[in-house]
């Protein structure tokens, strides 16, 4: 087996200590490993595999005699990054939302659109977490009865916006259960025991950055760059997970129980779905774990070929990490 110089730019971040630790999971090929961060971090020691490996200042020379490149970091750095990476010959997988709707980058959920691979210049691109969930649950059955509509609400985590602002979750928990005014810079309000309708910023029809991400992300993944999709994003007081109900229009009428049955052969897909036993995924039960949980599974009452679900992932592991670890494993393939 082919073994490959790997490079982790953001490793001390909460997504790159995450792609990490799964590429020690999953037996990784790795002859090599370099571990990148800003000049903050130069000189941290993180174990991995029985060594400590020192951290040091990501620049353009650190690519050189790379094969695969991690950016689990912001898209400056990634638009800074990426293209000396690939320049050295380096294989890039970018975490960031830099590349994600140029033409010229795959963007990529394996389960879902992993022959795009095949067409990288250098560069691949990971989509939006709460984009990578929606488009695994749903991929099998468009594939089967293809989608007409979507709208979709999401309830995402502390986490999601990155390792500082899940920490300030639990802080300001602490702040009100002691009825002290909780800090709100990480999101401009206080997060605990409240529920904020807005993630990134307002832009075109009042649609914030993270709803448009949504569309154009799950168009181009899908292959149907017309599809209507209508999102709502929320921040909610989870630590880690994020949640979906994702209302769904099919070119044909399709039932529960079909929907059930082919979700429940889709690779990266678990079925949690019995409502007599109030059985449907848990933000908490998904957290750590690698599938997408879809439950809730019923007839949509708007659409008259439609169905509604609830749909689960971790947003740190699936939604980050793991999807970019499954792209390099991809990669792999397909270059041995």
């Amino acid at each position: 087996m082919s073994k490959y110089t790997v490079a982790i730019v953001g490793v001390t971040g909460i997504v790159g200590s995450e792609v990490l630790k799964i590429l020690g999971e999953r037996n990784f090929p790795i002859k090599d490993l370099k571990l990148l961060a800003s000049s903050r971090s130069e000189g941290t020691k993180i174990p991995f595999q029985g060594d400590n490996h020192i951290v040091h200042e990501a620049t353009p020379d650190s690519f050189d005699n790379t094969d695969l490149v991690f950016i689990a970091a912001g898209s400056s750095t990634s638009k800074e990054l990426a293209p000396e990476a690939a320049k050295r010959g380096a294989i890039v997988i970018d975490k960031s939302s830099t590349f994600r709707m140029d033409p010229s980058v795959p963007l990529v959920v394996p389960e879902v659109n992993g022959d795009d691979i095949r067409d990288h210049q250098g560069i691949i691109s990971s989509p939006n977490c709460s984009t990578i969930q929606l488009v695994v649950a749903l991929d099998p059955l468009h594939r089967v009865n293809p989608i007409k509509r979507i709208i979709v609400d999401t309830y995402q985590s502390a986490s999601g916006a990155g390792g500082q602002a899940h920490l300030d979750l639990f802080q300001q928990t602490r702040d009100s259960l002691a009825d002290q005014e909780p800090d709100s810079d990480t999101f401009h309000y206080p997060l605990a025991f409240n529920a904020i309708p807005q993630i990134d910023v307002f832009g075109e029809e009042d649609y914030t950055g993270e709803e448009w991400k949504m569309q154009d992300e799950t168009r181009r993944i899908l292959h149907q760059p017309e599809l209507p999709v209508s999102a709502t994003c929320v921040r909610i007081p989870v630590p880690i997970s994020h949640s979906e109900a994702a209302h769904v229009e099919f070119t044909d009428s399709m039932s529960p129980q079909e929907a059930r049955e082919i979700l429940g052969k889709s690779i990266g897909v678990s079925v949690i779905d019995n409502p007599e036993t109030k059985k449907y995924p848990l933000a908490r039960d998904a957290a750590g774990t690698d599938d997408v949980f879809v439950g809730r599974i019923r007839r949509d009452l708007a659409f008259d070929k439609g169905l509604s679900m609830w749909i689960v992932a971790d947003n740190i592991r699936k939604g980050a990490a793991l999807n970019a670890v499954q792209i390099a494993e991809s990669v792999t393939q397909i270059t041995a």
